[in-house]
């Protein structure tokens, strides 16, 4: 199975933007640990920054200084059959784990 991750990005007015992205599992990680790694990397167990993490931008087109900011939400991880739209979800980790 290949792993989905969701999250978002709310903006300072709290509308939200909503992506996902699809790796593969080619080394079958169980999903408690992809997860649990995950959230050690992540800001205050919540936040992360998309560009860091080489991952779609979800910003909106208007941007205000005073309210605005550059964190994505962490929304989650499931199991999926859907195709990869990125690379092995173990080299995701890896890059992930040295950004934090």
């Amino acid at each position: 199975m290949n792993i989905k991750l969701c999250y978002l990005y709310r903006d300072g007015a709290n509308y939200k933007r909503y992506g996902k992205v699809v790796f593969e599992n080619t080394s079958l990680l169980p999903l408690h640990k992809i997860g649990t790694a995950i959230i050690a990397s992540l800001i205050e167990g919540e936040w992360f920054y998309a560009k860091k993490w080489n991952l779609p931008d979800l910003h909106f087109d208007k941007w205000d200084n005073e309210i605005d900011h550059d964190y994505h939400e962490y929304s989650g991880i499931e199991e999926t059959e859907e195709q990869p739209t990125q690379g092995d979800i173990s080299d995701f980790l890896k890059q992930i784990s040295n950004e934090h």
